[in-house]
């Protein structure tokens, strides 16, 4: 029965990811994967995150969560989106469950678009995060894109984007970054959050909105601006929530889906179908991860000590910006300006798969194939290493003769 088959594809980040470790090279740079790194190029694990495991480690019990996971680690992630104070969160017209990841809300979402039949299409940015297509295609869903990127590569079509938008039927699903934007780095600011909405209500369209770098762009708040928006202005609505990132708890997969509803009658449908979709998936989501994260949200000197850690996350990746920016354009003739600008762990570097691919054969340097790279892989140590190799494969500034 197998011997149809053939060998798939290799993920385009993941495998090459399996390259970079089979690397032998001494001075090789990893600029792939998006995990936040250290100096040392080591994942390190937050304060808050090491007390919680301390004072939870004996409270950890075998049996099997809810379908939804833990609802009170449900209930504050929901809280860290919406705000406490919030209409929307106060009225309790939503629900959340808890999800494998980021990766797990989004097939979760995907189910109960199919099976409820909610919609059949779901257009997202182009480009977007690799994997977003894969998901809603698995799950039976067409999926479209719609401009994102200038002409150039480095900013925001917003007028592309919008008039796209306007084309789109009414009942389709439209898929967005809340922040940070995997690869490009490039987000709406806050009145062209507000212009996008305005016409996600005028045609009838559901926005999803994959909330995965909450923290790494403008600040924990700041980045869940669209968020809030939607929940303020758009009855029903979808937000995936990922917490690998802002926790460093990327084996435990984390993460949460909430959807706004027009009133709690709609809440309560939209539960059972989504323990319906959840059932049929995974069942139901692990423990520890979700106690790890409900224990430092739900503890006040917990929170602040986590806040002020990923804060100094935050600026540290926004240093690198400005560093690699200028170590570019210190060495290079062509104009790197764009990465300083750009928002998150990710930046769209404009190079282009030749370069990358020489990047990678000739000095150890991985960039993804369409030349994204995550910024919180550099460091002291390979920061000039790094923007020499560029400089070799784009062109260095020429040398003025006298």
């Amino acid at each position: 029965m197998f011997e149809h088959l053939t060998t798939a594809p290799d993920d385009p980040i993941l495998g090459l990811n399996e390259k970079f470790k089979q690397d032998q090279r001494e001075q090789r740079v990893n600029l792939i994967v998006g995990v936040y790194q250290d100096e040392t190029g080591e994942i390190p694990e937050f304060r808050a995150v090491s007390e919680a495991r301390r004072r939870i480690s004996s409270n950890v019990k075998a049996n099997y969560l809810g379908i939804e996971g833990d609802q009170v680690y449900a209930k504050l992630a929901s809280e860290l989106l919406l705000g406490a104070d919030s209409p929307r969160f106060r009225s309790g017209n939503w629900v959340a469950a808890q999800s494998l990841g980021g990766t797990g809300g989004l097939r979760v979402v995907a189910d109960f678009l199919a099976r409820c039949q909610v919609t059949n299409t779901v257009w997202h940015t182009d480009p977007t995060w690799v994997n977003h297509q894969s998901i809603f295609n698995a799950a039976g869903l067409q999926t479209k894109p719609f401009p994102y990127l200038d002409s150039a590569g480095k900013g925001l079509d917003f007028p592309g984007m919008i008039a796209a938008l306007e084309q789109i039927p009414a009942g389709h699903a439209v898929l967005l970054h809340g922040c940070c934007h995997n690869p490009t780095g490039v987000d709406p600011t806050a009145d062209q959050w507000r212009a996008v909405i305005e016409v996600l209500q005028k045609r009838n369209l559901l926005p999803i909105l994959d909330c995965a770098y909450q923290g790494f762009g403008d600040g924990l708040e700041a980045d869940v601006l669209a968020c809030r928006l939607v929940s303020e202005h758009v009855n029903e609505a979808i937000i995936v929530q990922s917490f690998s990132k802002n926790f460093s708890l990327y084996n435990q997969r984390v993460g949460a889906v909430l959807f706004l509803t027009k009133d709690s009658v709609q809440a309560g449908t939209l539960r059972s179908q989504v323990k319906a979709a959840i059932r049929a998936n995974y069942s139901n989501p692990p423990q520890y991860g979700a106690a790890l994260v409900r224990t430092v949200l739900g503890t006040p000197e917990l929170r602040t000590d986590w806040q002020n850690e990923l804060e100094a996350m935050r600026l540290r990746i926004a240093t690198l910006r400005r560093r690699f920016s200028q170590s570019l354009r210190e060495k290079c003739d062509h104009d790197f300006s764009h990465i300083a600008k750009q928002s998150g762990m990710f930046s769209f570097s404009g190079l282009t798969p030749e370069q990358v691919v020489r990047l990678r054969d000739e000095f150890a340097i991985y960039f993804v194939g369409n030349g994204r790279m995550n910024v919180a892989g550099l460091n002291e140590s390979n920061l000039e290493v790094t923007t020499r190799a560029i400089a070799e494969v784009v062109g260095r500034v020429p040398v003025s003769v006298s």
